[in-house]
């Protein structure tokens, strides 16, 4: 029995992986559970779980879900920061999933790995800001860092058994969004509700809009980038609408090695869990007649800019890929509060990135300031 600590319990991940362990809860155990404020879902969560701990944003909503725990449910409840950590580094733990959104993950997610968790990675941001940090100290400590990301998840896949010296390059597939056939000047005038309409994956709102930016993709290429140890010419991106291809490798001798599947997050999540096993049922299987078709296309990086801007804080490197997560969060959030446009994402993360004189060679407090 593998017992797990389940950081953004409630968002997309977080219950895509609670259904996975229920479905095989003969393997699987939950320790602690940890949220933000969406409280009655993790209550529901803490009586079907029965975690030792529970955590949430702050003592508001602690106070709220006390409220709503039912007589004879014995979990300790914690806020904050402090509780996110303690979550992720609590003892019998033997694998920490960290699925909180955005840079808020990468505290937690160092702290598992400090105090020797196994990690299913699915908070790309600790990677994109602090990549060298969290992957030396999971080298130090020994562990395994899995991911979750169907993407990473795929491109994990599809090198195992071959040479890292034989790899050529990596390409990760992007679905386009809902905004894949519009033109620079048709982005203009959209709004959330319009970008939160992904045509494939049921994600949070902060990642739907990322998406349609296709400031995920390039976040992804930071994170592939450091869990791969392969440089920024050698990843490629390509948009395929299908998302049935996951991501691809491509070998030496011109071999292309794909990972594919049914756009469900169970099939990378329950990878990591189990690995190097893989666990039966929970997702349909692919059906390639019935598929038909499969597409592949180029970005239009001149209506999606944010691709081409994570390129260029990757390879300037230093603080600058921790100032392009946080200038863009700050962006998407006054997005989708209606206070700027889309396409002034794009504007606004480059203004950043222009203004940011970059520390070459930064420390966790650096980072984080």
């Amino acid at each position: 029995m593998k017992v797990l600590s389940v950081l953004g319990c409630t968002g997309s991940i977080g219950v895509s992986t609670l259904d996975v362990v229920w479905r095989n809860r003969d393997r699987f155990s939950v320790a602690a559970l940890a949220a933000g404020r969406n409280v009655a879902r993790l209550a529901e969560q803490i009586s079907r779980f029965r975690p030792r701990m529970a955590c949430v944003a702050d003592a508001e909503a602690a106070e709220k879900l006390r409220s709503l725990l039912p007589g004879g449910i014995d979990v300790a409840v914690r806020n904050g920061l402090e509780g996110y950590q303690e979550a992720a580094a609590l003892s019998g733990v033997e694998m920490t999933v960290s699925a909180l959104a955005g840079a808020a993950g990468l505290l937690p997610t160092l702290a598992a790995v400090e105090a020797g968790k196994d990690v299913a990675l699915a908070n790309k941001e600790a990677l994109v800001m602090a990549g060298g940090l969290v992957m030396d100290k999971v080298q130090e400590k020994g562990l395994r860092l899995l991911p979750v990301d169907s993407e990473h998840s795929a491109i994990f896949q599809c090198l195992a058994g071959n040479r890292r010296a034989d790899v050529r390059r990596l390409i990760l597939t992007a679905s386009g969004g809902p905004f894949r056939n519009c033109s620079k000047e048709e982005l203009v005038g959209k709004k959330a509700a319009d970008a939160l309409r992904h045509p494939k994956w049921n994600m949070g709102r902060k990642i739907t809009v990322d998406s349609a930016t296709l400031m995920n993709k390039g976040l992804e290429v930071i994170e592939a980038h450091w869990l791969f140890d392969v440089g920024w010419d050698a990843i490629d991106v390509c948009i395929h609408p299908q998302s049935v291809v996951h991501s691809l490798v491509e070998y030496r001798d011109g071999s292309v090695i794909a990972q594919m599947g049914v756009p469900d997050m169970r099939i990378p999540i329950g990878y990591a869990l189990a690995y190097p096993e893989r666990l039966a049922g929970g997702s349909p299987a692919l059906d390639l007649v019935a598929q038909g078709v499969l597409e592949f296309g180029e970005p239009d990086r001149e209506a999606f800019p944010c691709l081409g801007l994570a390129y260029r804080a990757a390879r300037s490197g230093g603080t600058t890929p921790a100032v392009l997560n946080a200038a863009n969060e700050a962006a998407v959030e006054a997005f989708l509060e209606g206070r700027i446009g889309f396409t002034d994402i794009a504007r606004i993360v480059a203004q950043v990135i222009d203004a940011h004189v970059p520390c070459p060679a930064p420390s966790l407090s650096d980072i984080l300031s």
